[in-house]
């Protein structure tokens, strides 16, 4: 993941870098199990398509195969940011929007767009919750540029919404109480009721700023401390009387799947 200086910098994606990190995004041609009415449309068809709008490719992943026969047509997931696109806090936290494209050459998923941000101080990626950016679907049957530039328009003529729920949780202020009780509501996201019966995690290690930047009694800086070490596993428990550390969120659909119940428990704390 990159540092902030990093970013400020960033050079996008090449072809080449992506490839490198998911082959399945350019796959030729579909697996051989897709039905004969299957459309395939090629990911690299929709990057190429997303940099003439403005967003350019930032991140690139895809998931293990597990079986044969998807192997090199398996989910993958493309990250773009656009430069035009910035949100500068009056505080100096800085976020980039983002937008996720999942996509797989299994037949077994549309294109589908997430809006995201990416929060500067931390080279930390968030993924907004359905409640405020319901996910984007094309099917592959009847794609065309056009209707790609009206989804992606109207995502970010959504952005408003985003940065209004932000400020509101920059003004949310909490107590010691409150605090807690969120991380307790927020670990629920990523273990369920049976793991958390059989295993103890310090809470107050949880709530604990790991940077000045972060250092605040506020909802958006407790929901992001908490956030990012929910997804990066910096945080330890004990499970059969044994201290453990936890695991990095690797699995991107499980990490997109959390972010979006993290932020959705982060809005129902917002008066």
């Amino acid at each position: 993941m990159m540092n902030s200086e990093d970013l400020q910098t960033a050079k996008y994606l090449t072809k080449e870098n992506m490839k490198s990190m998911a082959p399945s995004i350019f796959a030729e041609k579909p697996s051989s199990e897709v039905s004969k009415h299957y459309t395939h449309i090629p990911t690299t068809k929709v990057i190429d398509d997303m940099e003439l709008l403005g967003w350019k490719p930032i991140d690139a992943k895809e998931v293990k195969a597990r079986k044969k026969a998807t192997r090199g047509f398996q989910k993958h997931l493309i990250t773009f940011r656009n430069d035009d696109v910035i949100i500068n806090g009056s505080d100096g936290d800085t976020v980039y929007p983002q937008i996720l494209l999942t996509n797989s050459h299994d037949g077994k998923n549309s294109f589908q767009f997430q809006a995201g941000l990416y929060r500067l101080v931390c080279s930390n990626g968030l993924v907004i919750a359905d409640t405020q950016f319901e996910a984007v679907k094309m099917r592959h049957m009847g794609y065309t540029f056009e209707d790609l530039q009206e989804k992606i328009k109207e995502m970010v003529e959504k952005l408003p919404l985003t940065v209004e729920s932000m400020n509101k949780m920059k003004a949310q202020e909490m107590e010691q109480e409150q605090i807690i009780q969120f991380a307790k509501d927020a670990i629920n996201t990523r273990f369920s009721e049976k793991e958390l019966n059989r295993i103890k995690i310090d809470i107050d290690a949880l709530i604990q700023p790991t940077r000045i930047e972060d250092k605040g009694n506020d909802l958006w800086s407790v929901f992001n401390v908490v956030q990012e070490k929910i997804i990066d596993g910096d945080f330890e428990y004990r499970a059969g009387g044994k201290l453990r550390k936890a695991r990095q969120i690797k699995n991107f659909k499980q990490d997109m799947k959390i972010n979006k119940e993290l932020f959705e428990v982060a809005l129902n704390y917002v008066n």
